[in-house]
């Protein structure tokens, strides 16, 4: 499958509205296998929560009219930046955007669907950092955001039934 001809979309916190279920039918869709976990459960509170940010972005690429997958966050509040704690000294550098969520259904996994929305999300972005977690126990991934820039600063565990996440920091703009 190529996907160099992904037709990626642009939404604000204003499109939530008409976005959200296609957002929690792809999450449904690329977690099917996991469903029963309470935490993959709460996805959809996930989604409201962060679409309520100000400054929300999210790309999401279609194949025709069929949604692939997206790439979603929002600029982290200046001086909360979470992340800093697993860093001595912190970065000068404090705008941070965190990246929520990197999603590809499975059908569009390993065709590159995933680095096209990812940076076409932080492509735009004006923040001097980008943040995210990643489950550590899916180490290719963590690899491949590494091969885009990320470094590994910390672990994390925010919700007593989420997994252990690796805390990933990058440099804006990608290089």
């Amino acid at each position: 499958m190529i996907t160099a001809s992904l037709d990626l979309r642009r939404y604000t916190h204003e499109d939530l509205p008409q976005i959200r279920q296609t957002l929690i039918d792809v999450h449904a869709d690329a977690y099917a296998d996991a469903m029963d976990d309470p935490f993959n459960q709460r996805f959809a509170w996930f989604v409201d929560h962060w679409g309520s940010k100000d400054g929300f972005a999210c790309v999401m690429g279609y194949e025709g009219d069929e949604p692939v997958g997206y790439s979603y966050g929002a600029p982290a509040t200046e001086g909360r930046e979470w992340w800093r704690e697993h860093l001595d000294p912190a970065p000068e550098k404090s705008r941070t955007f965190a990246l929520s969520e990197l999603m590809v259904r499975p059908r569009w996994r390993k065709t590159g669907a995933s680095v096209q929305l990812h940076h076409a999300l932080l492509a735009s972005r004006d923040e001097d950092l980008a943040v995210l977690t990643v489950d550590t126990g899916h180490p290719r991934v963590q690899a491949m955001y590494e091969s885009w820039g990320y470094r590994k600063v910390g672990e994390d565990q925010p919700f007593p039934d989420s997994p252990l996440f690796a805390v990933m920091l990058a440099e804006l703009p990608l290089t």
